[in-house]
């Protein structure tokens, strides 16, 4: 390998270890366009990995600190600082997510370096509790590896189809009848009942501005979701982005690779951290999708802080067709962390008196708590 290959699969693990999603496609490509350039300008080469690299604005930041720090001193990984203090809190979340990337923190370093130690009790307890905005980049990858053994305990339901079964259930009367076609006129009663099954999965997720700290992560969650539903039903979950506009990324979620399906959703969603218009999102769900994907008793989960631009206009129609449309509706909301949360929003109080469950969605207990709550009979939002 050159010093040029050995240089940039270097600089892209450090990227992974921040949380930008980095392929060996990528890589790849950095590799091919490099000497393309005159990689003696330091701008050309920025702009040209920057290019390959980044898919989101949130990333570009967490870039250019890497970019900065791996491209200004020899050695790259090794030229970090020489001091391990602590961080201090006050810290902008991408520095020190980068700072740890570098190995500044041996904890972090190594934590990230062997995903398969387990971590100690303690440690294991804080990381449940603590919010997802405010982990670090080796926290998140303990976090996602979590997130990964999540299983959602949904309850199977009765359909309207039948099949044979034992002595139970109602008589099959046309079972009854080629049954004594078949032995001489000797009558044996045959029986049958309702086939079950799971419900349909359907979620909505929020992915404005305010929800930036929590979308990368729940996006993981979503993937874990999706791929487990499809290995043990073969179902897909059915999943839709919105912020300003409402996009459809079940088949990119569906890629059993969590990095090559999350480099999809970014290709395919253009409206990351932006406003919200949630009342629009749902109306042209409702028009749209909705026939499609809510058929046969389906489970909606909505995520979303309720905080919509447009003031709530028309949100509480929306939802309330979205509850009828749906067996249950669980609206998962990250302001739920604050003790003191009160429905003051204008957004918040439209949808509210529609959902069937409102639960906090900001840390891995929220997420074993709403795997709680879908193993229990809903009820009724106060």
């Amino acid at each position: 390998m050159t010093a040029l290959a050995a240089n940039i699969t270097h600089f892209a693990r450090i990227l992974r270890r921040t949380g930008i999603p980095v392929s060996t496609g990528k890589v790849t490509t950095a590799l091919e366009a490099l000497p393309l350039i005159d990689i003696s300008r330091r701008d050309d080469v920025f702009h040209a990995l920057h290019t390959i690299f980044v898919e989101r604005r949130a990333q570009s930041e967490v870039f250019r600190l890497v970019f900065t720090r791996f491209f200004t001193a020899p050695g790259g990984e090794d030229a970090a600082p020489q001091n391990t203090e602590r961080l201090s809190d006050d810290v902008q979340p991408a520095s020190r997510r980068v700072a740890e990337a570098f190995g500044v923190e041996n904890v972090a370093r190594e934590a990230v370096a062997s995903e398969a130690e387990s971590l100690s009790w303690s440690t294991a307890e804080t990381l449940r509790r603590k919010d997802f905005a405010t982990m670090s980049a080796a926290e998140i990858a303990e976090a996602t590896r979590l997130i990964a053994t999540l299983r959602l305990p949904l309850d199977d339901m009765r359909t309207r189809r039948f099949r044979g079964g034992a002595r139970r259930g109602v008589i099959d009367m046309r079972a009854t009848m080629r049954a004594m076609v078949r032995t001489g006129g000797m009558i044996e009663l045959k029986h049958k009942q309702r086939t079950r099954r799971p419900p349909s999965l359907v979620v909505l997720c929020d992915i404005s501005g305010s929800m930036e700290s929590y979308s990368r992560m729940l996006l993981r969650f979503l993937h874990a979701l999706t791929t487990d539903r499809a290995r043990l039903n073969g179902e897909l979950v059915h999943v839709f982005l919105f912020g300003t506009r409402l996009t459809n990324i079940t088949r990119e979620l569906a890629r059993r690779d969590p990095d090559e399906a999350l480099a999809r959703v970014s290709k395919a969603v253009a409206d990351w951290s932006g406003g919200t218009r949630i009342g629009q999102s749902l109306k042209d769900f409702n028009r749209l999708w909705s026939r499609r994907v809510l058929s046969q008793g389906a489970v909606v989960l909505l995520i979303s802080d309720g905080l919509d631009r447009e003031g709530g206009e028309g949100l509480a129609h929306e939802m309330a067709h979205l509850h009828r449309a749906c067996r249950r509706l669980i609206w998962l909301n990250p302001l739920l962390r604050y003790e003191g949360f009160e429905a003051k929003a204008a957004g918040i109080r439209a949808m509210l008196p529609h959902v069937d469950d409102f639960c906090p969605v900001h840390n891995l207990d929220s997420l074993a708590e709403l795997v709680a709550v879908l193993g229990a009979p809903a009820r009724m939002a106060a």
